[in-house]
């Protein structure tokens, strides 16, 4: 996977789960092709994790069990 992406215009959207008290919070950007770049919500300017999208699907089936 090519780790060179211009994350300046992600559209980030949180968890459905995260709450308003500041709790687990996880944001994905989906307006990258072949990329899902994954960030903890509390941290805006902290570390990207860009996963594939059948790695991120994967996560989500896991997750939902």
């Amino acid at each position: 996977m090519n780790s060179t992406h211009d994350l300046r215009s992600a559209c980030w959207h949180k968890s459905s789960y995260s709450n308003a008290e500041g709790g687990e919070c996880v944001e994905v950007a989906d307006n990258f092709r072949g990329v899902i770049p994954v960030r903890d919500s509390k941290v805006p300017d902290g570390p990207i994790l860009l996963v594939s999208p059948a790695a991120w699907t994967s996560f989500i089936h896991a997750a939902a069990k």
